[in-house]
């Protein structure tokens, strides 16, 4: 079954941001990751006021919410992401979501 990582991010700092970004698709692709949809246009439709502070959002298919979770939670991804997270660089919302059964 399919999980998405679904992130919403504001960049403060491009530069010290690139490091990160420089990293992570080789992570993903180690994990059996995807990339759906990454930056572009988009549109809030209801709500989502917290949301307004975010001007990149990513979706990434894993083949398995274990395979996901795994991923984010590598060492390979915290050094990665410690760029990002550093003072001031970028604001980031992670959600992983199993795909599970869209019939309920």
């Amino acid at each position: 079954m399919p999980a998405y990582w679904v992130a919403h991010a504001r960049v403060n700092n491009p530069v010290e941001y690139k490091k990160y970004t420089d990293q992570v698709p080789a992570i993903i692709a180690k994990y059996g990751g995807k990339v759906l949809a990454r930056g572009g246009d988009y549109k809030i439709n209801e709500g989502g006021d917290d949301f307004r502070q975010f001007h990149r959002h990513i979706v990434i298919e894993f083949p398995t919410l274990a395979q996901g979770v795994a991923c984010f939670e590598s060492q390979e991804y915290r050094d990665a992401a410690a760029f990002r997270r550093a003072d001031g660089v970028g604001v980031v919302v992670n959600v992983m979501v199993d795909g599970g059964d869209a019939t309920k």
